[in-house]
Parts: structure tokens; sequence; C-alpha cells
């Protein structure tokens, strides 16, 4: 078994998810009392979301090229960025390290390929849904057509990420106002909405709609049993 390296804390909230579904999938696959080797680096979120919303990009990368480092230093076969919106400095980070990252729209794209959908919705941070890094890789490597909400409802959905999920607050109101959009998206004629914030899959998850959801964290954590059990 490969060792899986996870750059984590971006919330810790998601990180748990993260921690908790690659150890289930190791274990449906081995069973026993078989568990994941990882090597996990915890940053202090509120250190990157300053950064974030100073715009302070390469600062980020800094910060979380460190922990790549060390996470590799740690035996790591491979790398997760446990978190949507820092693989805009993926590339970045890659440069500086000799384990490969494992892309999280690459593994979402993947999955939404598989399943036959050519037109998505995407909610996340409004870094992810505004800027191009994200929506824009999948579009262009992938027959897949990515659709975003308004830049007003851009800013609800952004806002209930970092006041309430990261936070661990559960706001039933603010489902409403996610259901909503998810729904204008359908309409649009998104055939599936990728939840593009590892924190989304907390307040939203398939129970609560008619519209497929495509839960980045789990996709994610799968792809990454898959390669840590591949032989």
């Amino acid at each position: 078994m490969k060792t899986i390296g996870m750059i984590g804390g971006m919330s810790w909230e998601s990180t748990l998810n993260y921690y908790k579904a690659i150890n289930q999938g190791v274990k449906s696959a081995l069973g026993g009392l078989h568990s994941a080797k990882i090597c996990l680096y915890s940053v202090d979120f509120a250190e990157i979301e300053t950064l974030q919303h100073k715009g302070l990009w390469h600062d980020t990368a800094i910060h979380l090229t460190t922990a790549a480092k060390a996470v590799e230093a740690g035996g790591a076969d491979f790398l997760l960025i446990c978190t949507n919106t820092m693989h805009k400095v993926a590339d970045d980070i890659q440069a500086q390290i000799s384990i490969p990252i494992l892309h999280i729209a690459d593994a979402t794209a993947e999955v939404l390929l598989a399943d036959g959908i050519s037109k998505v919705g995407l909610l996340g941070t409004r870094f992810t849904m505004e800027q191009d890094f994200y929506k824009q890789r999948i579009s262009d490597n992938y027959p897949i057509e990515v659709l975003v909400p308004s830049p007003h409802e851009q800013t609800l959905i952004h806002d209930v990420i970092y006041q309430e999920l990261c936070l661990g607050t559960i706001n039933p109101q603010s489902r409403q106002c996610y259901l909503g959009i998810i729904d204008k998206l359908y309409e649009q004629g998104a055939e599936a909405v990728i939840l593009g914030c590892t924190e989304i899959a907390l307040l939203v998850q398939q129970q609560h709609t008619h519209v497929p959801l495509y839960d980045t964290t789990q996709i994610h954590a799968n792809k990454a049993v898959m390669l840590a059990l591949a032989k």
C-alpha cells in the first residue's frame, strides 16, 4: 500500500471527512483491521484565509509548499491538497516537489465523464467559481461545459462557506438558499452540480435535491484510495 500525503486544515472540518472517507475506503477494499497509510500536514487556516482574501496567492503557495515538502519527507508517495480553492497554486507546489499531486478537478472530471455528464454546474468559494484555475482546467481537458451562478449568488455561497461552514455551523436557511441556486443551474441546462468546496457537503447532500450532486471530497478520497492500493 502506498502512503497518501495530505495537506489539510482548510478547514479541519472537511479534512475530518477526508480522513474518514479514505480510511473507510481502504477498510472496505481490504477488510479486517486495515487502514490507510497517511502522512498529514494540517495548516492553520486563519493564516491561509487572510492571504486568500488579500489576494496574496504567492504567499499561500509558499505556505503550502512548506507543508508539501514536509509530507514528501515523511514518506508520502503522492499528495492531496484537501481543498478545491488552493488548487489555484497546485502547479507552483508541484514544481517544488517530486511526488505527484492528485488534482481534485481531474478526479472530479473523470467521474463526470464516466457518468456521461457534459454540462455541469459548479459551486465553491468565489475564487473557485470566478477564476479559471478550476473550471477552465475541466473544460480545457474534458468535453464538459461548466456553468457558475450569478455574481450575487457567488457572494452568498462564498460567505456561507467562510462565515458558517468553516466554523462548523449548519444553517437550514443557508441550505435552502443553496438548493435554490442548484435548481437555477439545473434550469440552465446543468445535468449535475459539482460541490466544488470541500465544506459544502456538510450542508447539502443528495437527499436534499433531485439534481445529481458530485461531492469533491468523496471523489478525491476515492481516487486516493484507488492509487494507494494500485499494484
